[in-house]
């Protein structure tokens, strides 16, 4: 009676290992010999239809609420991976765009509204260790990234929506296990290769990239010893066009006066303002407007071995290595200009949010730069799990099972470049500038002489060579059992020691040269290849405004780099030695008891499910805290904190919960069934909110810094759940359901804002020559400033003073002075358990399949709701869910004669996908409303086994874009393109 892990049973399990665990699988598999002809017409509806009904078996017969898809379902989707397969599941969305991963794809999966740090992943049962990269900073996430696993490469996933004693904490959304077949679950020898050719649109150069795939299971020994081993390798060349503000907003009250706000009325420059925000009224400014072309490339290779050996029959072992690994590189070029607010004009929308019609300024006697970027860096991420496993069945109604597992999980750089890299090249030739934010595509307009790029004048600028690492590792074993008190009841029963060692890591190597490096004579015209900026985004409206600024430039990362090099007579690399670097330790002990009863109520058959399970964990988290010595202003914009040896510090902290679950089903009439479950889970905090001390960015503004200070008492997110569904199935695979759920959520982080002065380090944009100089030159305009300081103060020891830059202005560097400049301040995040939510919603699904016709459908709409919006008025730092959203799925096929036409379209809702935008600001980005639709063709030659297919994504050629407060405040306006596979498959 034991439900832990659901199971195929032995011909579904055959038919997906051979046909869906690793490529696009035909509808129809045989062995070719006159003697099988009674197994063919079985096998002959284990195609979609198949999987269909063994997916609503799976729903039917659990205990709680479960979705399943299984590995032929997974096989016919055309999907690039495993979140792309799930997210066809009721109440399952995902994120196409993560960091670290491929754009365009699926990467991860939000549940019923709930993020992906607080969803589960299993394989085979076992807890997996998530890493992931940040651009600019060390990741906190303990999300699994779906990219790391192509479709083909599991069985089935099941996604278990309420909580049971037996499995691991930690999803409170949705707990998801991956299933590996297993060669015992087979009749039969199986061995199956397949191809496939792909092709994608976003590229900037059409090209095809090959994906192989392949299976041998088989038992040996009369049975008694099985070997399974299954590998796919896939590349792709992706790339994707992007307009957005990537330096964040900066918003204010209208009745505020200060660095970055437009005049108040009657104050000079407000004549120039077209419907000024009222003074309670919220507006933001954006600090830049880039465009990026994007070019990457993706391999992914996956693999699998399993070993079981059953020397008596009461006794299996089972031995099993997983491991895969991604590897992203990418390139890009961008076009982009830096507002300095000095002198502006702009005209807004009406309150109380003011949304940008248009933001400009002038700079009238000291052209700017136009900045023309580059980038080149990689990211590797290496999965391994091993674990053993032995089922003993001790005697009638009792056996007893041994697991444990030892998994790994590590992200890294995969270029001596770092994570992300990025060198800037500029030439200052750049007059008035201005941003319209009228159409979906953020249109540029740049005054320059020639009303183009003129290479002639580029040279580069400032760079940064930024390396992210991390790394988890889950040490777990498990004892357990089941006992059958008769043939109605049994207990289920077991002990889990689950050890969590995580590592996450940070560097950034800067190079302050923003005024120029050399001359542009140190730059070969030759480097720099000038082309049209529109076509990069001809899918977006907005791109055929005739004030788009029509040029961009390619350049070459490392022709440049090396050319930047020679200038400075310095070498450019990314660093090893990690400035932040939080370790972190967690163990916990865990015991269940879990009691299920089948009985009749009356007529009608039920099943109750009671559990109940104890957790304590102790935390123990060290940080590598730097010792910050002074602030240093190294280029217009840019102020950085220099810091001195760093040292670890260690906190602790400790938790236990008792946590229960209740589920309980009935069918009142045949195939008519009810369900009600109530439970409690939790979710743990993220890796940044327990580091073990207070750490400072080591960028800052002129108005102060940020930091981050960690808790590693905080306590787990608690779950109050409550489930309630009616699902009705009427016919072999359809389905009606109806499901509604409740989460009452406590303990959710919130963040205290604490402004303090650590280590007092003076400002050197804060203080009296700031001053002095900002009233010499009648402004705020932050180059004048600069050089007002360099050509009164230059003998001064604060003072360094490098050369000239390209644009006329002098470069150095200048320091913050003690006594004489005001301590910084820094907004430094303290998290804490402060927050309470609640959220709600339905699930309403269809599947039906019309009988031997071949048709069939599955339809699915969830709706979200939370009492924990976004005030997108306000500037408080305020708490929000990220990722709720409502989603909904339609799938349409035929298969029959050897055919199967199959479409797919998803659709996700508009939602909040941060509380911070690039920039680090408090401003919301909300992810609009996107839709995808997704289709296969196939044919398999019967007698020999063999399908050809042919398979397309985003068919509709559909474009992102995410907004701030107001859908005026542009943030990204992202441009992919369509992608095809063309294959074969050979089932032997």
């Amino acid at each position: 009676m034991k439900n832990q892990i659901l199971r195929l049973n032995p011909l579904s399990s055959s038919i997906a290992l051979a046909l869906g665990a690793v490529g696009v699988a035909p509808a129809i598999a045989q062995d070719s010999d006159a003697d099988e002809a009674g197994l063919m017409e079985e096998v002959f509806v284990t195609g979609v239809r198949r999987s269909l009904i063994d997916s609503a078996d799976i729903k039917r017969d659990s205990d709680g609420v479960v979705d399943a898809i299984t590995a032929e379902d997974i096989g016919k989707f055309p999907d690039t991976n495993l979140a792309e397969a799930m997210s066809r599941i009721t109440g399952v969305s995902i994120d196409r765009a993560a960091p670290g991963g491929p754009q365009g794809e699926g990467q991860r999966i939000t549940v019923r509204g709930i993020g992906a740090d607080y969803n589960l992943v299993l394989l085979n049962g076992r807890q997996m260790p998530a890493s992931s990269i940040l651009d600019t900073d060390a990741s906190s996430s303990r999300a699994y990234n779906f990219a790391n696993l192509a479709a083909e490469s599991v069985a089935a996933v099941d996604v278990y929506k309420t909580s049971m004693a037996d499995i691991p904490t930690g999803g409170i959304g949705a707990t998801v296990n991956i299933r590996t077949a297993r060669p015992f679950d087979m009749d039969d020898r199986v061995v199956s290769l397949g191809a496939k050719a792909v092709t994608d649109k976003s590229a900037l150069h059409d090209s095809w990239t090959p994906e192989v795939s392949g299976i041998f299971a088989d038992t040996f020994a009369d049975g008694t010893f099985g070997v399974a081993i299954s590998g796919v390798y896939q590349k792709r060349k992706y790339g994707y066009n992007q307009a957005g503000t990537t330096s964040g907003w900066r918003s204010f009250k209208g009745s505020t006066n200060d660095w970055g706000t437009i005049p108040q009325e009657g104050d000079p420059g407000s004549e120039n303002i077209e419907n000024r925000p009222g003074p309670d009224d919220t507006y933001s400014v954006p600090q830049n407007l880039n465009y990026s072309v994007n070019r990457g490339e993706r391999k992914r290779l996956n693999g699998q071995l399993v070993l079981q050996w059953r020397p008596i029959e009461e006794v299996t072992a089972t031995f099993d290595y997983t491991y895969s690994q991604l590897k992203v590189d990418t390139r890009s070029n961008d076009l982009s200009a830096w507002m300095n607010f000095g002198p502006s004009f702009s005209s807004w929308t009406d309150g109380p949010v003011a949304g940008p019609l248009f933001y400009g300024e002038t700079y009238e006697g000291y052209p700017t730069d136009v900045a023309a970027g580059g980038a080149e860096y990689g990211v590797k991420t290496t999965n391994n799990s091993a674990g053993f496993n032995l089922e003993w069945i001790v005697r009638d109604g009792l056996t007893l099972f041994l697991d444990y597992h030892h998994s790994t999980a590590e992200s890294k750089k995969n270029s001596p470049y770092g994570t992300n890299a990025v060198l800037g090249t500029a030439g200052f030739y750049r007059g008035t500038t201005r941003f319209d934010f009228r159409q979906d595509l953020p249109v540029l307009e740049m005054g320059t002489p020639e009303g183009r790029i003129e290479p002639d004048k580029h040279l580069t600028t400032g760079a940064s060579f930024r390396n992210s690492y991390m790394k988890a590792k889950i040490d777990q074993l498990n004892l357990s059992g089941v006992y059958d008190l008769n043939d109605t009841m049994s207990l289920d029963f077991g002990y889990t020691y689950t050890k969590v060692n995580n590592r996450s890591a940070f560097s950034n190597v800067q190079y302050d040269d923003w005024g120029g490096n050399g001359s542009p004579d140190d730059y070969p015209n030759e480097v720099w290849t000038v082309t049209s900026l529109p076509q990069f985004f001809d899918n977006i409206d907005g791109s055929e405004n005739p004030n788009l600024f029509p040029e961009f430039m390619f350049w070459d990362f490392e022709t440049v780099r090396a050319l930047a090099e020679a200038a400075r007579g310095q070498t450019m690399f990314a660093s090893d030695d990690f400035t932040t670097d939080r370790k972190t330790k967690e163990k916990t002990n865990s015991a269940y008891l879990q009691y299920l009863w089948t009985f009749d109520l009356g007529s009608m058959p039920s099943n109750f499910r009671a559990g109940i399970r104890y957790e304590k964990t102790k935390v123990t988290s060290s940080a590598l805290v730097p010792i910050a010595t002074k602030i240093q202003w190294a280029g217009t914009n840019e102020f950085n904190v220099l810091f001195a040896d760093p040292d670890f510090t260690e906190l602790k902290g400790d938790y236990d919960y008792f946590l229960p679950n209740f589920d309980f089903n009935i069918e009142f009439i045949d195939n008519l069934i009810g369900r009600a479950s109530y439970s409690h889970t939790i979710g743990r905090p993220g890796w940044g909110d327990i580091q073990g001390g207070q750490t400072l960015s080591s960028l800052i503004r002129i108005d102060g810094g940020t930091g981050q200070q960690g808790d590693p008492g905080l306590k787990p997110l608690e779950s109050k759940n409550i489930d309630l569904s009616l699902e009705w199935y009427y016919g072999t695979g359809s389905y009606l359901s109806a499901g509604y759920f409740r989460k009452k959520v406590d303990n959710y982080v919130g963040v205290t804002q604490i402004t303090s002065t650590p280590f007092d380090l003076p400002h050197p944009g804060q203080g009296e020559w700031y001053n002095e100089c900002a009233a010499a030159t009648g402004g705020t305009d932050s180059q004048a400033i600069r050089q007002c300081i360099f050509d009164t103060y230059g003998d001064d020891p604060a003072v360094t003073i490098t050369g000239v830059g390209a644009n006329g202005f002098t470069t150095g560097f200048i320091d913050g002075r003690q006594g004489a400049d005001p301590a910084s301040t820094f907004d430094i995040q303290v998290p804490a358990n402060q927050d309470k939510v609640k959220i709600d919603g339905w699930e309403l699904a269809w599947q039906h399949v019309f009988g031997e016709s071949g048709f069939g459908l599955i339809a699915n709409y969830t709706f979200v709701d939370s009492d924990a919006g976004y005030d997108n008025a306000s500037l408080n730092n305020q708490f929000a869910i990220e990722g709720l959203s409502n989603s909904a799925n339609a799938v349409v096929f035929w298969e029959n004669y050897g055919w199967l036409v199959r479409a797919a379209y998803n659709w996700r809702d508009k939602f909040l996908t941060a509380r911070f935008d690039a920039g680090g600001n408090s401003n919301p980005l909300y992810v609009e409303a996107f839709g995808q639709l997704d289709g296969i063709v196939s044919y398999t030659f019967e007698e020999s086994g063999v399908t050809l297919f042919v398979e397309g994504f985003n068919l509709t050629d559909e474009t992102q874009r995410v907004q701030g407060r107001t859908w005026y405040n542009a943030n990204y306006a992202t441009q992919t393109g369509r992608r095809y596979g063309v294959g074969a498959r050979w089932v032997f």
